[in-house]
């Protein structure tokens, strides 16, 4: 039978350290919890592998199966893997037995990788967060201090099944997003194939036919083959164009001034901008939300739905109602002066704070503004599809009328 190692405090405050025998770390939790105590830290103890020949192990620094990856895990993967161990902790399997389970049927990747590093964190002594925190590609803070929270409460699952959830939701909403996104995408891509196209190939043919005759060109003609040369002289530009521009983006957000500017204007632009501001008053109250209701200190639970704004400017905001609470503050009037809310949430939040259900009120929040991200998104999708017609029309409109004046003129001439 398995002997679980735990830290405990009594009923006076006092801690305790000890061990017990039982079949699972669920069943191993209860009898403690029986005996009077809280569980603040259990793990299983197990005995270190020995090594099966002298000399003959695998090199040290890379674990036997271990393949070489770029990146980090997909959050697809890592969503289905929250699930599956959810639910072998629910059905009251051992971790490290788990872990194990799950190792062996995911394919060779950073995921794998990382499962195998746990493992054998836990087998030395670690418990599940702390080896966790050891594998940042693959467990953000997000999910190493939930996984935390859970351990120190004896209830796992349950911080699994949340995790789970959270994961699942945030995909779901990704996922939706992505595919409303697509139809645009390949229309406007294909436009840009068809202009260039034009622009490259037709536009210089009818060049040498208005040289050749000696036709003097109007306005619209000189300008549309002068587009159409640089074009053909600098055609490379609409590859390393797009690719320049995210890299300067990016090398400005490495200042925190510059990143600030470019969050700040990334808000203001039409249409764009309320998505993406929704979108973030979402994914923040989510993970507030989920972090208290597991049990997570309210300061610690700021500091890591910060992280995960992925905006300077709720970044900053955040900072200021972190320093506010420290201080004695409540969230609600920290965040309204904030103004990077409405009210509606500013009441919901202080509501959520006097009546001891800020966690119930932050996934309201979450839920509200999850669906008013779909129903903007697919409204912009239904208003760039005549956009895309009028742009298109217009380009096209464009061309025609810039070949065309020259050619009547030569018509006319030549009659």
């Amino acid at each position: 039978m398995p002997t679980f190692a735990y830290e405990a405090m009594d009923s006076s405050g006092l801690e305790v350290k000890d061990t017990i025998e039982a079949p699972s770390e669920a069943e191993a939790q209860t009898m403690i919890r029986e005996k009077g105590f809280y569980v603040t830290k259990i793990r299983e103890k197990e005995r270190k592998k020995k090594e099966t020949k002298k000399g003959g192990g695998a090199a040290k620094g890379k674990k036997p199966g271990k393949t070489f990856t770029i990146g980090g895990v997909p959050s697809k993967l890592l969503c289905t893997f929250t699930r599956q161990l959810s639910t072998l902790q629910d059905a009251g399997l051992p971790v490290l037995r788990s872990l194990r389970i799950l190792e062996g049927q995911n394919k060779p990747g950073a995921l794998k990788n990382a499962l195998m590093d746990v493992i054998e964190d836990i087998e030395g002594g670690n418990t599940l967060s702390e080896a966790m925190a050891k594998q940042p590609k693959a467990f953000d803070n997000l999910y190493v201090n939930m996984v935390k929270a859970g351990e120190a409460g004896g209830a796992l699952e349950v911080i699994l099944q949340r995790l789970a959830e959270f994961k699942e939701k945030a995909q779901s909403l990704k996922r939706k997003i992505t595919g409303a996104m697509i139809y645009p995408g390949a229309v406007i891509t294909v436009a840009v194939t068809i202009v260039s196209f034009i622009m490259i190939f037709i536009i210089p043919k009818f060049k040498e036919i208005f040289i050749g005759f000696g036709v003097e060109l109007p306005p619209p003609t000189v300008l549309l083959i002068t587009c159409s040369d640089w074009m053909m002289s600098y055609w490379y530009m609409l590859f390393i164009g797009p690719i320049a521009f995210v890299i300067f983006i990016k090398i400005v957000k490495k200042n925190k001034t510059g990143a600030y500017v470019v969050d700040w204007l990334a808000l203001r632009i039409p249409l764009i901008g309320k998505i993406l501001h929704i979108g973030t008053i979402a994914r923040v109250t989510r993970t507030l939300g989920t972090l208290i209701a597991s049990g997570v200190p309210i300061l610690e639970g700021l500091l890591i739905s910060r992280d995960t704004a992925g905006n300077s400017v709720f970044v900053r905001a955040f900072d200021n109602i972190y320093s506010a609470i420290r201080e004695g503050e409540t969230i609600a009037v920290p965040l309204r002066e904030s103004r990077i809310v409405d009210d509606m949430v500013v009441n919901m939040v202080d509501v959520g704070e006097e009546t001891g259900a800020l966690d119930d009120m932050l996934y309201k929040v979450a839920d509200v503004y999850d669906e008013e991200v779909e129903v903007r998104v697919e409204s912009l999708v239904s208003l760039l599809e005549p956009i895309m017609v009028v742009v298109l029309g217009l380009i096209v409109g464009f061309i025609v009328i810039a070949l065309f004046m020259p050619l009547i003129k030569l018509l006319n001439d030549l009659s």
